[in-house]
């Protein structure tokens, strides 16, 4: 039921005792019944909705709070949870055919029957509702069970009670109730979306030599140097659909003593990797605002009163792999100290649109699925003799939730630490927080495999010391008993660091993170020491990382800082590429006889026109600014072309590492060539060399073309964007990832945070609502939403409106 409340009416139902009594009179959660669907129950919430349809959902426990907040998100992006839970039912091939792509979200599939016979394998062999049995703290924990309870009565009852508008899934029979296990499975999804997920097309394609659809050519071990190549590049974070931008500021650099803190991360635009946007609140027990990636009932990333945090994608390699060597009688047996172990068969058939069913034999070991390759670059044959297993820890992880939910009830950084140290459930990323009183921490508290150093040195194989210290990816020998992982006594499952081991900086003037190690979260107080496994050190840093730490370390050396210069970091737009080598690039731009370079193919091409252009860009991607443009293809079709060694007349050094490499070198043979061709591209596109970025990178939005800054991880930009190039529908058309749920988030002394927001793709992915694009437009205008965290500021909002959303039995 919705209530549009008058002013008064406002002010009375909804404070003081009031507001307490409204929460005392949502019904109690009843017992789990143990039916697959819940339908009964009587759960309800009430959710105030405040600007840009940023639901506010309070309740009196967790069920409750479940209950409103998959109801909220099912309002706001049904079609595309939907869809998702397609995916984890292994359902996709029916649906949407088996060839077709999934988008992504949930595993690194390439197509929709990979994905289902993983997906359903999963489902089959009752891998989640083990986990859900797991006592915690190894299992999740209790409340988190009755929040995910909730979730699944929630958007069961909004599907019941509303018609779908959204023409993404209007009338679509794949739009169905879920159960307890099917959010579960979305929170399993996301734990392995670095380990087994990115793993799929080759986990369900081994199969043992001799059999269908195994190789019919004789396989080849894989050669070591390419696989340490192969594999740096598949574990490099910066190539990721996903990263981030976090920085912590102390005390000590704020006009308030207390801390700031600034989160970027950088998702999907589309799909089930989106974020959303809510305050949870459960009065006397829990209140918390921000991000939740969809289909989980908690917030990722956010604040509360005192203490605020975000994610970045860490470098740590969650897997590692067994070189197994395989029974000379039988190639799905394999040795273990000279004793053979047979694989477990796990056969799984899916149904398929318009076709017969596909049936397809996975095999597993005592260390994980066999694997026939990491990427197309890093095949792993199954051969008469070896097969490789991937071992993931993640597999044996449900709690990330936990976490996200144990650090929604932290009161500081300490919190926070025991938070992690408590729940240990972060597959895939590091944690940046600042509090109330000026704290500020740096943690990679996420669950690796406990690869040593030691235990890579005295185990790996022949491709294990050639992958190990290129990309942290351990192959050990599966044949050996005294090769195992081992624990940690502080770890929480077996095979895992403990929470000790991870690198970890506290209470420094600033601590930064842009997808880099650990090593430069302060560039005066360098991390060292940890494993491999964890990240390099002493080693190049991304373009993005410099720039960060340049700018960051600037304005806590200038002090005095507010939550209004995180607003100004977000959206200075500077271009560190720019910075270090526009100039130099002018300067050769201007040297070349006759103003002429020539193509790749060839051609002599006037590019005299370009070089003032790049002289006169300011070195920034904002919207307005020209030449950014031309930079931005330059730079990408020289950096593809021309190594580092020959681009930079400074190599790096490890003792200056965020000021080298550096110093263009103008004699560079690429420069002229990309030069060439990016003249070429830009004229037959016809656009002009100094065109206003935001003319040719943007996003359509209800058939209006708004702007869009920022720019791509080769130049560096805070405020990352990554668009496909397509020339022919303007240039960058439509952004793919980049900036998300963006929060500056600080204290004055007062007894609300002072926070300011923005979901930059909104809330919405129905074309129909209001929600669809607002936040996009203030994306692309640069502003912001102001927070509305306490009771006054949520009760005297001009657009509240107030909704009971309740069961029907």
């Amino acid at each position: 039921m919705l209530l549009r409340t008058r002013p008064i009416l406002r002010r009375v139902a909804l404070t003081g005792t009031a507001l307490l009594a409204a929460t005392a009179a949502i019904p109690q959660a009843s017992a789990a019944t143990g039916e697959r669907i819940p339908a009964g129950g009587g759960l309800s919430a009430v959710i105030r909705y405040t600007e840009n349809g940023i639901p506010h959902i309070l309740a009196r426990d967790y069920a409750h709070l479940g209950f409103g907040t998959g109801w909220a998100q099912a309002a706001d992006q049904v079609c595309v949870l939907a869809d998702g839970f397609v995916t984890l039912a292994g359902e996709r091939s029916r649906w949407f055919g088996p060839d077709a792509a999934p988008d992504g979200s949930l595993s690194s599939a390439a197509r929709n029957l990979s994905s289902d016979l993983y997906f359903k394998g999963v489902r089959e062999s009752g891998t989640v509702e083990k986990l859900l049995e797991t006592p915690a703290p190894a299992g999740p924990g209790k409340d988190l069970k009755e929040l995910m309870r909730g979730w699944a009565a929630g958007y069961n009852a909004w599907l019941a009670q509303n018609e779908v508008t959204d023409p993404a899934c209007k009338g679509a029979g794949w739009v169905r109730p879920v159960s307890v296990t099917d959010v579960a499975a979305r929170g399993f999804a996301v734990s392995v979306l670095g380990g087994q997920g990115r793993g799929i097309d080759g986990i369900t394609a081994a199969q043992p030599p001799g059999t269908a659809g195994a190789r019919t050519a004789a396989p080849q071990e894989p050669d070591p140097a390419a696989a340490a190549e192969a594999a740096e590049e598949f574990f490099d974070t910066t190539r990721y659909d996903m990263g981030s931008n976090a920085v912590a500021f102390a005390g000590s650099t704020t006009a308030s003593g207390g801390g700031l803190l600034l989160g970027n991360p950088h998702y999907p635009w589309q799909g089930g990797r989106r974020f959303w946007q809510s305050q949870q609140t459960i009065p006397g027990e829990l209140n918390v605002s921000g991000g939740s990636l969809l289909g989980t009932a908690v917030v990722t990333i956010g604040f509360n009163e005192k203490v605020a945090w975000s994610h970045t994608v860490a470098t740590g390699t969650p897997v590692n792999l067994h070189q197994l060597t395989l029974d000379p009688a039988d190639p799905t047996a394999y040795l273990v100290d000279g004793k053979p172990e047979k694989m477990t068969r796990r056969t799984v058939t899916v149904p398929v649109a318009g076709g017969d069913p596909e049936t397809r034999t996975q095999w597993w070991t005592r260390y994980g699925p066999v694997v026939s390759n990491l990427g197309p670059s890093l095949p792993l044959p199954w051969t008469a003799g070896t097969a490789y297993a991937l071992n993931d820890p993640n597999a044996a992880n449900l709690r990330g939730s936990d976490t996200a939910l144990a650090m929604g009830k932290a009161r500081s950084v300490a919190g926070i630490r025991d938070a992690l140290k408590r729940t240990q459930g972060l597959p895939w990323v590091n944690t940046v927080a600042a509090d109330s009183t000026g704290g500020t921490l740096f943690t990679q508290s996420q669950v690796l495999p406990r690869i040593t150093d030691e235990l890579a040195a005295r185990c790996s194989t022949p491709l294990g010391r050639a992958t190990y210290p290129a990309s942290g990816l351990a192959v050990l020998d599966g044949a050996r008993g005294d090769c195992g992982l081992g624990s940690d006594p502080d770890a929480v499952q077996p095979g895992v660091f403990g929470p000790g081991k991870a690198p970890t900086l506290r209470d420094a003037p600033y601590a930064e993170n842009s997808n880099d190690s650990a090593w430069l979260a302060n560039a005066e107080r360098p991390l060292t020491g940890y494993e491999r496994i964890w990240g390099n050190a002493g080693t190049p840093r991304s373009m993005r990382t410099r720039g960060a730490i340049e700018d960051v370390a600037a304005m806590a050396a200038k002090g005095r800082l507010t939550v209004a210069d995180l607003q100004k970091q977000q959206f200075a737009n500077r271009a560190p590429a720019g910075d270090l080598a526009a100039a130099d690039a002018a300067l050769a731009c201007a040297a070349l006889p006759g103003g002429t370079a020539t193509a790749g193919d060839g051609t002599a091409v006037d590019v005299s026109a370009a070089c003032g252009v790049l002289a006169g860009w300011d070195r920034t991607a904002d919207s307005a600014s020209r030449g950014a443009l031309l930079f931005d293809r330059f730079w990408r079709k020289l950096t593809a072309t021309t190594p580092a060694k020959d681009l930079w007349l400074v190599p790096f050094s490890a003792a200056d590492p965020v000021r080298t490499p550096r110093t263009l070198n103008r004699a560079a043979p690429g420069i002229g060539r990309a030069l060439a061709e990016t003249v070429l591209e830009l004229r037959a596109a016809g656009i002009a060399l100094d065109a206003p970025l935001g003319e040719h990178q943007f996003v359509v939005r209800g058939g209006q073309r708004l702007p869009v800054g920022g720019g791509t991880e080769a130049l560096g930009v805070w405020n990352k964007i990554e668009a496909p190039w397509n020339a022919a529908a303007g240039g960058y058309a439509e952004v793919v990832h980049g900036s998300s749920h963006i929060q500056a988030v600080g204290w004055d002394g007062g007894r609300c945070p002072v926070a300011r927001t923005l979901l930059t793709y909104s809330q919405s992915s129905n074309p129909d609502s209001p929600y669809y694009a607002d936040q996009t437009r203030l994306f692309s205008q640069e502003r912001w939403v102001t927070s509305r965290f306490c009771e006054r500021d949520i009760l005297t909002s001009p657009r509240l409106k107030v909704v009971w959303a309740r069961e029907r039995r």
